[in-house]
């Protein structure tokens, strides 16, 4: 089967978007499929790179790391004609989904949709409108996308259950991004540790993800100043980068225990596993997602999770079994931290649940048989 693949974000930009593009394009391949990426061109970017195709793109104004593909191209549109794909999946309503969609119905070929985001949450990247008017804009396109596909995945049940309620009739299939369980998987933590130049014995909390405002990364800090007053050792480090970094690490040097919280800044997605590996406690705030990726990867790793009660997060983090889910303010997060830090015993059994969680509902394998069962099913 050949499958075209169009995202707006591809490598080499970081995101949950952009890691189960990817991981959805390594598993196709590895099953014997030809799987393209249409992708804008991002600054870094390989010229060319396989069996990747990129959109002529612009910077976007409020997040200049992001490039804004121009989702019209004669040289793409040729390269589509000769691809002859037998299916075409749009990862976004908006620039390059369109496009999908138009050589979908050109070459009268089945279109599938990953609905992977809240878009509405992320209406305070669009300059001079008013919000509001901007989450309703968000609201209605997508929506609207979703209902004219042949085929919607959904990385959750309730953004399934969402989809529905909003008048989405189109086939809907429950799909998570899968984890690559061989690699992120529990590992020797002193190791990890010592190669990470981390202190061997203290306890570490940590955070993957992106620096933005939907993410409210700001609550995690408020929650391990609490954190550190009562288990005096601890440390937390924060793996990623984005438009609010700068602010955070502002309001980390005003914090009594900002001297042990680290910024490590981005990396590259398959250099991720020692962090977790290397951490007892992962702490999320965000209240944006559709399944929270990282949530998924340190559960394979064996570390239990502290995080806002949430749709996406509630998906991955089984309260109380896995991790420990909480209302969405500092003080709550540092309480459920502190009572695991000072508990290993309990901290150690979540861990071990949050790893056959993890590789029985989401290991890589699956998510690509779930889209392999949802192409098929429109040939």
């Amino acid at each position: 089967m050949r499958v075209a693949l169009f995202t707006n974000n591809y490598l080499p930009f970081c995101g949950g978007v952009t890691i189960s593009v990817e991981t959805l394009r390594r598993g196709l391949e590895a099953r014997g499929h030809e799987a393209w990426v249409f992708a804008p061109r991002f600054a870094g970017a390989a010229a060319c790179d396989g069996r990747v195709v990129r959109y002529p793109s612009i910077p976007a104004a409020t997040y200049p790391e992001f490039a804004l593909a121009i989702p019209y191209s004669r040289r793409v549109a040729a390269r589509v004609a000769t691809l002859d794909a037998d299916v075409f999946h749009a990862h976004h309503p908006f620039l390059l989904g369109p496009a999908a969609r138009r050589f979908a119905r050109r070459h009268r070929r089945p279109l599938v949709f990953t609905y992977h985001t809240r878009y509405e949450k992320y209406a305070h990247y669009v300059p001079l409108l008013r919000r509001s008017l901007v989450e309703a804009a968000a609201l209605r396109l997508s929506g609207r996308f979703a209902a004219r596909a042949d085929a919607v995945l959904a990385p959750s049940t309730p953004i399934a259950e969402e989809l529905r309620r909003r008048g989405v009739r189109a086939p809907i299939a429950v799909v998570p991004t899968g984890v690559d369980c061989a690699r992120f998987r529990p590992g020797d933590a002193r190791a990890a540790r010592r190669a990470l130049g981390l202190p061997a014995d203290d306890p570490l909390v940590l955070y993957v993800g992106r620096l933005d405002p939907e993410k409210s990364v700001e609550r995690v800090l408020g929650a391990f100043e609490r954190v550190a007053a009562t288990v005096p050792r601890a440390h937390l480090a924060l793996v990623g980068h984005g438009t609010d970094a700068a602010r955070l690490a502002q309001v980390t040097r005003g914090l009594t225990a900002g001297g042990r919280i680290r910024f490590v800044g981005a990396r590259a997605h398959d250099t991720l596993a020692p962090w977790y590996q290397a951490a007892d406690l992962f702490l999320f705030a965000s209240e944006t997602e559709t399944q929270g990726l990282v949530l998924a990867e340190a559960a394979a790793c064996g570390v239990p999770t502290v995080a806002v009660s949430a749709p996406g997060a509630d998906e991955v983090v089984h309260d109380g079994a896995t991790g420990v889910l909480t209302k969405g303010t500092p003080a709550a997060l540092a309480d459920a931290a502190i009572g695991l830090l000072l508990d290993p015993a309990r901290r150690r059994a979540m861990g071990a649940r949050a790893r056959e969680a993890a590789v029985r509902e989401f290991d890589v394998r699956l998510q690509v048989e779930r889209t392999l069962a949802v192409y098929e099913s429109l040939r």
